[in-house]
């Protein structure tokens, strides 16, 4: 008989890695099919994830990936939570800041302003 190994529910190991807020969050998510465990889609918050999975999943505008490395007694400070996994996720990459006053949207500045009737006089009242 093979020794099975140690297991968590998902939902459960998501809020304790604090990667959602709430468990309820975690089990939605889950419950919505966006959660993937070793390519293979989720469909319960009560599915089991062990050390050495690896989720795919969406937190916010981001694609997550991580390895489980372990499993959480509780739900911890962010340094006990960090120890859960590994962060498999490509770095994002940044678009440069536009350059100062470059495509400014919203108001004109009082310089601007002035560069603008120099070109357009105002109509009289």
């Amino acid at each position: 008989m093979a020794a099975s190994r140690p297991t968590l529910r998902v939902d459960k190991w998501l809020w304790q890695a604090r990667f959602f807020k709430t468990r309820g969050l975690a089990a939605k998510t889950v419950a919505s099919g966006r959660v993937r465990a070793n390519s293979d889609r989720l469909a319960k918050a009560s599915a089991q994830v062990g050390p050495g999975d690896i989720l795919t999943f969406p937190q916010g505008r981001r694609i997550r990936v991580v390895r489980v490395l372990a499993l959480g007694e509780r739900r911890g400070p962010a340094t006990e939570a960090a120890a859960l996994y590994e962060d498999l996720t490509p770095p994002e990459e940044t678009t440069p800041a536009p350059a100062a006053g470059g495509d400014r949207k919203g108001r004109p500045t009082k310089k601007e302003r002035r560069e603008i009737d120099r070109i357009r006089p105002r109509a009289l009242d």
